[in-house]
């Protein structure tokens, strides 16, 4: 698959036949396909890189959006975030959308507050299939934000345009991140939220007949077909823990269930987990248990 990466955002509108921007770092601009495309790749072979940040609303007619082998429910409004040289592939989507689109190129933060805190939404580094599901009364709020950036954009521009329109920007993105909470929690409580998958995941490493190294959250991730931004997010709100929390914690009953169940060395134990060395096995266990893992052992036996 081809790769294409855009420097500016006027080379990306003329590939993908929008309008030319009013101003070098930012647009926002309405999108409308009547083909079975998504009307915001400029084209449907080729891997997309940029260097500015994309926030698209989508609101679904028919179809489905269909990344490599990944699919989800678009069934209301959709929010999509994707941040400089975050790969978008566009192989595969099937979809008919109207919605916004705004571009916001890295240089438009310079010298703003939020050219730092824009670092702290996470889910500009998620996976496009982890995108964000709005409730009716959420996107109705989301597209009044859309609508009064694009009424202050349209307006002309001024001297005080980019410090309205940033205010606007910084607005939406904490309301997503109020609404990935909630999509967080409502998934939490359906039968498959993502500690339960996570752990399934985390059993499967230990069940492979040549495993020989450490649970490895980017593996898991890739598993699970989503980022590691998402899961550690996602694992912290539904549980309050950590995935490398999660991950040692899994290995510490690995290792209590071994030291229990069989009378194999510490050594031996310690490689079956996929310790590299046995000396870090032992460190772990008495920092998570306050006891070294001969000492546990010893107790039960008493």
């Amino acid at each position: 698959m081809k790769h294409k990466h855009y420097h500016t955002i006027s080379d990306y509108l003329a590939d993908a036949g929008l309008p030319p921007a009013e101003h070098p770092f930012f647009t926002i601009l309405p999108i409308k396909s009547e083909k079975n495309v998504d009307p915001n790749c400029p084209d449907n072979d080729f891997i997309t890189t940029t260097d500015f940040y994309a926030i698209s609303l989508k609101n679904i007619i028919e179809g489905e959006i269909l990344y490599g082998k990944t699919k989800y429910d678009c069934n209301s409004g959709t929010l999509i975030f994707l941040a400089p040289n975050q790969e978008f592939r566009t192989q595969g989507i099937k979809i008919k959308a109207e919605g916004q689109i705004m571009l916001i190129h890295a240089d438009f933060f310079k010298g703003h507050v939020l050219a730092e805190q824009i670092k702290n939404f996470s889910f500009f580094d998620y996976s496009v299939n982890e995108a964000l599901h709005l409730t009716p009364r959420e996107e109705t709020l989301i597209s009044d934000l859309f609508t009064n950036i694009s009424d202050e954009y349209a307006a002309g521009y001024d001297e005080h345009s980019r410090e309205i329109i940033l205010s606007f920007v910084k607005t939406l993105l904490s309301y997503s991140q109020r609404f990935y909470k909630r999509q967080f929690i409502q998934r939490q409580e359906t039968s498959h939220p993502i500690q339960k998958q996570f752990i399934q995941q985390l059993e499967q490493h230990y069940n492979q007949k040549h495993m020989t190294s450490l649970p490895n959250l980017s593996d898991i991730a890739e598993s699970m077909h989503v980022s590691k931004r998402y899961i550690r997010d996602a694992l912290k709100t539904e549980t309050g823990i950590s995935a490398k929390e999660q991950i040692q914690l899994f290995i510490m009953d690995k290792a209590k269930e071994s030291l229990l169940k069989t009378n194999d060395p510490i050594t031996s134990i310690a490689y079956s987990l996929g310790f590299d060395y046995p000396q870090y096995f032992v460190r772990l266990f008495k920092k998570k248990n306050g006891i070294t893992p001969t000492e546990f052992r010893n107790q039960i036996h008493l």
